[in-house]
């Protein structure tokens, strides 16, 4: 009977770190896409300057290398990320500036109708 459940644990519990993983990865990936732009267009830059230099060693082959490269380096970075994120045990639906996630909004204002003021009061 304890062997049953403690199967049943451990099948939850990997459930559990996987969708902490797979929704910390779309989390960060939507982030890096947002916020991080301007080290986008760095690293854009970067690559075709690398690109130019490589097309003298490698001709058919050096947007692909360094485009792969530069694909490769986010990818695993943002992977790593939330692989430390999911077994620190953080989960996303904790952390408070990640409200979008649960679909609770934090509004700063209350939106006020231009009509508002003629006919609120009206009973």
């Amino acid at each position: 009977m304890t062997l049953a459940e403690a199967s049943h644990l451990k099948q939850h519990s990997f459930v559990f770190i996987l969708k902490s993983f797979l929704i910390w990865t779309f989390t960060l990936t939507v982030c890096w896409l947002v916020v991080g732009f301007p080290l986008v267009v760095l690293m854009a830059t970067g690559g075709a300057l690398a690109a130019v230099v490589l097309q003298a060693v490698f001709p058919m082959s050096a947007v692909a290398l360094v485009s792969g490269g530069i694909l490769a380096a986010n990818a695993l970075a943002i992977m790593v990320a939330a692989a430390m994120l999911t077994f620190k045990g953080i989960h996303p639906h904790e952390v408070r500036w990640l409200r979008w996630l649960n679909g609770k909004a934090n509004p700063v204002s209350s939106t006020v109708y231009a009509a508002c003021p003629l006919t609120c009061d009206l009973d």
